[in-house]
């Protein structure tokens, strides 16, 4: 008998799912908006009803409840997306399908899906898009105590052009999402980011944030590699900017295991697949345990 695996990244703006056969190949993905979540929870009970899977791999934006002893366990909490605070996402999902479904943030799911594509079993994934999110694997396992990491809300530096902007996250003001996630290009330009220019001073400043988060990283995580994910990283001169900020910032202070081309780098699984191939894998891990 066949067995296949399910994937759901359960983003803020949008919910991708996907299977994949038992060799992680996808055979099937579709995407919706996420709207309310009675709308968007029941799409994805019915794709799953239609389309049956063995285990699923949930990646969802947050914050979430990870403690397995915690009576909230699986809900998304005190996220600031309208409507979704305190859902209970994995028990809904599970009270519908009756399958095993491996929970954990959207970032996680990606830090593990390029941890299976690279070998590297200690590295730093960071999305930069509409939010800023962090995962870091170390020996192969999630870090993580009472809950998981929330490094786009880590303290950072001002750049000296970009004092005056009071920054755009709803609970810190100028933390790290505040001033490098996509909407605070629109707050500071009035202009949405895929239509500023590439040589616009602003992608300088947003670099020299998103450098001080690879510093701090490399400084308490000791990763392998450091991997950069999300809209904002489309731009095509952000990932050699991050990079020069982060040797000035460093500055010899450690040796890095590889060059720094090597270590702060784009994802290397192709169409933003990372979480989704570490959903598959999570998903046989807890499939296989079982």
């Amino acid at each position: 008998m066949s067995v296949y695996y399910g994937s759901i990244e359960a983003g803020g703006t949008k919910f991708v799912l996907a299977i994949a056969d038992e060799h992680f190949n996808i055979i099937k993905k579709c995407k919706f908006a996420t709207t309310t979540p009675q709308e968007t929870i029941s799409k994805t009970i019915k794709y799953f009803k239609e389309n049956r899977v063995s285990a699923i791999g949930l990646g969802s934006f947050g914050p979430i409840d990870l403690n397995l002893s915690s009576k909230t366990y699986g809900y998304i909490t005190s996220t600031p997306k309208v409507g979704w605070k305190n859902i209970n996402l994995v028990g809904q999902l599970k009270e519908a399908l009756d399958i095993p479904i491996y929970f954990t943030t959207d970032v996680n799911a990606s830090a593990y899906g390029e941890m299976k594509n690279t070998g590297k079993k200690n590295l730093v994934y960071l999305t930069i898009g509409t939010g800023i999110g962090g995962g870091a694997i170390q020996d192969g396992y999630f870090i993580g105590g009472i809950g998981h990491s929330e490094m786009g809300h880590q303290r950072i530096n001002r750049h000296r052009d970009d004092l005056t902007f009071e920054g755009s996250c709803p609970f810190h003001g100028d933390c790290l999402e505040g001033v490098a996630a996509g909407p605070s290009l629109e707050a500071r330009t009035g202009i949405l980011g895929e239509k500023i220019p590439s040589d616009d001073p602003i992608w300088d400043i947003l670099s020299y944030y998103i450098a001080q988060a690879a510093m701090n990283a490399t400084l308490t995580l000791a990763p392998e590699c450091i991997i950069l994910g999300g809209g904002v990283m489309e731009k095509s001169n952000m990932i050699s900017l991050i990079q020069k900020h982060f040797i000035s910032m460093l500055n010899n202070y450690i040796d890095l295991p590889c060059s720094v081309e090597k270590y702060i780098r784009l994802p290397t699984v192709k169409e933003n697949g990372s979480a989704t191939l570490g959903n598959f894998y999570l998903a046989y891990s807890l499939f296989t345990k079982e």
